[in-house]
């Protein structure tokens, strides 16, 4: 990897890395074709109604019968009881723990308590009229160092969590990795060391043997790149490092996780189906100049086309992998055989999206649109349509489930004993409205999981940002629903805006 390109993968993490939000940048519009353009030509798309929209005489958007309205967590995030049921510990305890890593010096410890609050939890998810339910389950709980026989008591816990989804008529969808990495494996190279997918299919098969049967849709890996850019670039995740030669070896490891995972399932014969769960957002450029065409090209390279291409074509991007350099620890890192395995059918793709991201013809990207309370989130409803429509044209009809999508609040309990987060009616309005645009174009999307069911532990933000549709009150651990969660319930039961 040559100096220029190390430099230059820095300074991509400082601006796209996202100082510690949920999920970072993402998807480009025609960037993956070869062409730049404005967002509306990335697209194809303008503002006229379609006449053959399902749209209701008074103007009511109605999503496809069935359609699977959810909402979405993360083990780490919500689960708390770190120690108890012979979990074992996560580069995420070992992050968390030492100081001066996460705002306030937050851990996830306790986070919403979850582990033990879970029924309550299933009977929110039913008030609420959830029809899909996606969470992680914790590689520690099941194997504590990250190998070896199962844990039966971790196990355990998720029968019961899948089984009262059953019971509440919500479908489970199960992620078997959102970033809690067995510290033990860390302490053997984590996702640098090619032996750490090997261990993941290992434990994937682990899992689908015991709830195969019980759990419809699983999804793999939880935004590699995420774990690619905060945690190997930039720094402020988990494993905390900043190291570009390592970064993109281990994507290629999470990468092949992912494609072992696949095979593990189709291996036991079970019946649930899988794929991917990853941040896509679209890539636009700065201003008009060809500079800026190729930059923007480059930038969607390395946040999207190095994970749509590999799965889904079976090939890294001949630009990044140029970019890179031949004796990058990457290109050297790629066996016979990798992407046969990375390339593995899937079932589905899960597209998690949070903002755009504009790039000069430097490759530095500028802010075009207001900003949430996480500063790396532009709101720009317009790049979901991007996405879903982007990645349909370019990569065939797979089915698409939106598994995270949302907005951070400034949510306070109010005297009356509710939560007012208009904002987040607002944002999550206009974000439907895109996803239905994109079906009615032709997208194959089953279901929308908003981000977060809870507030939780939000990475290195501690508990100072709130995403989730309900309010926890985290000295007492009550649950209170805000408004957003009022509103979201007649959605639901309206099956659209």
């Amino acid at each position: 990897m040559s100096l220029l390109t190390r430099r230059r993968l820095l300074r991509r993490a400082a601006l796209s890395a996202t100082a510690a939000g949920v999920a970072p940048a993402g998807l480009a519009g025609a960037a993956a074709a070869g062409t730049v353009a404005s967002a509306a030509a990335v697209a194809g798309c303008d503002d006229t109604p379609d006449p053959h929209g399902d749209a209701d005489p008074d103007g009511a958007l109605r999503f496809p019968p069935g359609f699977g309205w959810g909402a979405a967590t993360s083990a780490y995030q919500i689960e708390g009881a770190a120690k108890e049921d012979g979990r074992g510990e996560s580069v995420w305890d070992t992050f968390s723990h030492t100081p001066g890593r996460i705002r306030n010096g937050d851990t996830g410890d306790v986070a919403a308590d979850h582990y033990h609050r879970y029924a309550q939890d299933l009977d929110l998810m039913r008030d609420l009229g959830l029809r899909s339910y996606r969470f992680s389950i914790s590689w520690p709980r099941i194997q504590a160092d990250g190998s070896g026989r199962p844990n039966q008591r971790g196990l355990d816990f998720y029968r019961r969590l899948v089984d009262g989804l059953h019971e509440r008529g919500i479908a489970p969808m199960a992620t078997l990795f959102h970033w809690d990495l067995p510290q033990a494996l860390q302490d053997t190279g984590g996702w640098e060391n090619r032996d750490t997918a090997e261990r993941f299919g290992d434990y994937a098969d682990a899992v689908f043997r015991a709830l195969g049967d019980q759990v419809p849709v699983w999804l793999t890996v939880n935004e590699p790149k995420t774990v690619v850019q905060n945690g190997y670039l930039w720094g402020h995740h988990a494993p905390g490092r900043q190291d570009p030669a390592a970064a993109y070896l281990v994507a290629h490891h999470l990468q092949l996780a992912h494609g072992l995972a696949v095979r593990a399932l189709r291996a036991t014969g079970g019946p649930g189906r899988i794929g991917p769960a990853l941040n896509l957002h679209p890539c636009y450029p700065a201003d008009e100049t060809a500079e800026a065409a190729a930059a923007t090209r480059l930038y969607d390279g390395y946040e999207n086309r190095l994970y749509l291409d590999s799965i889904f074509k079976g090939a890294y991007p001949e630009d990044v992998l140029a970019d890179l350099g031949a004796e990058s620890r990457m290109v050297r890192g790629v066996r016979d055989g990798d992407l046969e395995i990375i390339s593995s059918p899937v079932d589905l793709l899960a597209v998690q999206y949070y903002t755009p991201i504009y790039v000069t013809g430097q490759g530095d990207t500028v802010r075009r649109w207001p900003t949430s309370e996480a500063e790396w989130q532009q709101i720009y409803p317009e790049g979901m349509y991007d996405i879903l429509t982007r990645v349909t044209r370019d990569y065939g009809r797979v089915p698409i489930t939106i598994t995270e999508n949302g907005l951070p609040c400034p949510d306070t309990l109010g005297a009356d004993g509710t939560v007012d987060d208009r904002a987040r009616i607002d944002f999550l309005r206009d974000h439907f409205a895109a996803a239905h645009r994109a079906i009615r174009d032709g997208v194959p999307l089953e279901s929308y999981h908003v981000w977060s069911l809870l507030d939780n532990f939000e990475w290195a933000e501690g508990y100072e940002q709130r995403w989730g549709l309900v309010y926890v009150d985290y000295p007492t651990q009550r649950r209170v629903l805000k408004r957003s969660a009022h509103w979201y319930r007649d959605v639901i039961r309206r099956n659209g805006l």
